[in-house]
This record gives C-alpha cells, structure tokens and sequence, in this order.
C-alpha cells in the first residue's frame, strides 16, 4: 500500500477520550474509529491485524480438529427460553423484535445455537466427539463501554463449543484445547499465562483464563517463572493419547499461578522467592467444562452404546480476537508507539523515501514495493524525514527500510528493527531477505 493513496488517518495528538495506551494508540495510528459508544469501525490497517489475529487461532483450532462454521448474530429468543437462560442473562443482552413481532437478539454468545445444531444434526454417540467453532461479531450492552476495544459493546470472538460421549473424553478434549491455547498465543508473539478459573455453580477445576501479561491489566497476577520455560510450539504432545494430554496437563496447571480472584498465599509462599512473578494481566481467554448442562436443560440427547439415550458433554473455548488486538498492544508499545509482532503486524516494513523525486531512491523505493505490494506499507508522502520516523514508529511495523539519497548511491539502505531500535546499513537484497523471513 502506498501512504499517500491510503485511507490511514493518523493523528499527532492523544485523544481526550482515550483512557489507556491501547485505546490511544490504536486511534492515533489509523487502526479504528468510533462510530457509537463502544462500537468502533475497522480501517484498513485495523482490519489487516484482526484477518491476522483470526488466521492464527484459526490454524491453531483446525490443528486438534476442531471444524469451523459460521453461526448469524441474530438468534431466536425461543432458543434461550429452552435453556432457562433468556430471561436470567440480563440487561447486557440486546433484544429485539423483527415486524412480525418474534422475539430475536443480538447474540451475546452461542451456547444455545450450537446445541440446537447439534441435535439437529447429530443423533448416535458413533458420530462424538465433535468439536465446532465460529469466529464472529457479538454484543453486550455494557452500562459503561471504556478503553477501547478491550471493553466495547461489539467485539470479535472465537467461539468453540466441544460434544463429547462422556466425561473422560470431555477432559481430552479440554486438554487439547488448552494446547492449542498456548500455541496461539505463543505464534502471536505474546505470553499468555493460563490460570486457573471459577468454575461458578457447576463446580470442578476444569476451568482456566488466559492472561497477557501487560502494565495496565485489569487483573492481578501470580505465577511460577517455571511457565515461561516451555516452547508449546515444539511442545511434541500426542494429542490423540489420553496418557500424554494428561501429562501436559500437569506440566501447565502444576506450578502456581492465578489472579489476585484466586490468590492462595499460602501456595504463593511455596514457589521459591526466585521463581515468583506478580504482574498485571489483560483476559483474553477462557476455556470451560460445563457437561451437559445444555444438551440437558434443551433435550439434546444421542443414542449411547446400549442403546438408551444419553446427554453429551460440553466445553466452550473463546479468545477475543478484537480485545487480543488492544491487548497485544498494552503489552508492546514504547513512548514512540506500538511494536507490532511479526506475525500480527499489518505490514511487514514500511519503505521510507527520504527524498523522493531523487531518481535513486525512488528506483530503490520502487524496486522493493514490487517485491510484495502486500507485505510493504509505502510511504511516498512529500513529508519531512521527523514526520516519515515519527509515523513509522507511531504504527509499530516491525521493520522501517529507509532509502536516503547518500546510502542509494552504494545500493544500500538502512534497516531498522523496531522493537529493539538496531539499525544495519545493508544492501537491498539483504534487506529483503531478513524483512521477508518467516
């Protein structure tokens, strides 16, 4: 994309209504804008990052076999009524009516939909386990929208929603998904901690939040360094072995950790004083085990190996796309602006013309955009060299390839990585080659 054809509205000044780094950064970067009170359109940059955020988890689910669908924001309220849960949710849910005077809202989750799926669908324990997800807008009218999209009304979700024949089962699947929980935040560039969670009236220890650790978190947190040791991406789990997802399980959930909610001093006080870290946290995700706490209460059963009918076990499994963008943002940023992580980053570098009409460094300017027109953000402006850095720091893309008139001469350009502020005079195909790595 060339800067100066873009729709990437920047701002040199803090908004007033921006509360917290994210907030302020994502606007001043042309990343979104408010079009209501929590609810904010996507420009193009924006958007760029979410379609990256959502391919990541996207891979990562399709990686232990869950299969994505597509479920409508608009749900019927008699599904709701059948769980007992429609009138109990409360005022954060938006409800409707369409002109024939039915009953729908604006769903603020899909327990309900996905069970009735199922039941539609899905009638012997031959066909468990299934494991589907969607990744979709909801809506919860929060009474006090703040901090951008980490608090908005309108927010991107993924969703997972796991049957399972029993209980065993049901913990494999969990198991899983913790897995592809920690290998998602790890190939998006940040460290999640999982904690472990209230489980509320259902009751167990089957349930944990994802925590990015960030200074502005909402949450209080305590773990074990022991958690930032482990690479879940070479992490060699046989996710189809009861024995090894149990084995991962107690290496994850063993050493201590948990929020201020769920603080045991008593526990804190055993990791060694070495190994204790407290911080903040910003929740991404939770993952849950409720059994069949909705394919009972709405009369979706299958037929079981005897042949009488049973109730499936189920899970939910979400990460907020939307939010894990303000939060990966929270946790990378300096005075300058954002630090993007490779992989979530809208471009890769942005090419920075010193001089343009100088007939070297447009050719070299040229030469590399046509490289990967998607992977370059161009910044071709008649602007002053402060106003190009100043930008390019501002928006965060992990790479600035700048091409000034004396360095053009020798084919050579200056490459600077942002996040740790190194900068390398090197030639251009040298300099498309580290860029474009990975």
């Amino acid at each position: 994309m060339r800067l100066s054809r873009s729709f990437l509205p920047t701002l040199k000044e803090n908004p007033a209504e921006a509360q917290i780094v994210s907030h302020r950064l994502m606007l001043r970067a042309g990343l979104i804008r408010q079009t209501a009170s929590g609810i904010y359109a996507w420009l193009p940059a924006g958007l760029k990052v979410l379609r990256n955020i959502s391919q990541i988890v996207r891979e990562e689910q399709d990686r232990v076999g869950a299969q994505e669908v597509l479920m409508p924001t608009l749900q019927s309220a008699d599904l709701w009524k059948r769980s007992g849960r429609y009138d109990a949710y409360g005022p954060e849910m938006l409800r409707i009516q369409d002109r024939h005077k039915r009953e729908l809202l604006y769903g603020p989750t899909n327990e309900e939909m996905i069970t009735d799926l199922f039941g539609q669908t899905v009638k012997s324990y031959k066909d468990l386990p299934q494991v589907l997800y969607h990744i979709q807008w909801k809506f919860r009218d929060e009474m006090r929208p703040r901090f951008g999209v980490m608090r908005g009304r309108e927010f991107l979700m993924k969703d997972a929603y796991s049957f399972d024949l029993d209980y065993e089962s049901a913990v494999a699947t969990y198991r899983r998904m913790l897995l592809a929980y920690l290998r998602t935040f790890q190939r998006l560039g940040v460290r999640a901690v999982p904690m472990r969670a209230d489980t509320g009236p259902i009751g167990g220890e089957l349930s944990h939040e994802f925590l990015i650790l960030a200074p502005t978190g909402e949450s209080g947190v305590f773990y074990d360094a022991a958690l930032e040791e482990q690479d879940w991406l070479d992490e060699p789990v046989d996710t189809n072995s009861p024995v090894a997802l149990e084995a991962f399980f107690n290496r994850v959930t063993t050493p201590y950790a948990a929020t201020d909610e769920m603080h045991d001093e008593a526990g804190w006080q055993a990791v060694p004083a070495e190994r204790q870290r407290e911080g903040r946290g910003v929740e991404v995700g939770h993952i849950f085990y409720f059994g069949d706490k909705y394919t009972r209460s709405m009369d979706v059963s299958v037929s079981g190996p005897d042949g009488n009918q049973l109730y499936p076990e189920m899970g939910s499994y979400g990460i907020g796309v939307s939010r894990l963008a303000g939060a990966i943002i929270e946790a990378c940023h300096d005075d300058n602006g954002i630090i993007w992580p490779d992989a979530v980053a809208p471009f890769r570098a942005v090419i920075l013309n010193l001089k343009n009409g100088d007939e070297l460094c447009d050719a070299i300017c040229e030469r590399i955009y046509s490289t990967n027109e998607e992977a370059f953000l161009y910044d071709d402006r008649a602007e002053r060299a402060g106003v190009k850095f100043a930008d390019a720091d501002l928006m965060g893309h992990p790479w600035q390839i700048v091409v000034g008139p004396r360095g053009a001469k020798e084919g050579k350009v200056e490459l600077k990585r942002r996040a740790t502020g190194e900068r390398h005079e090197v030639s251009v195909d040298d300099a498309l080659a580290l860029v474009l790595a990975g």
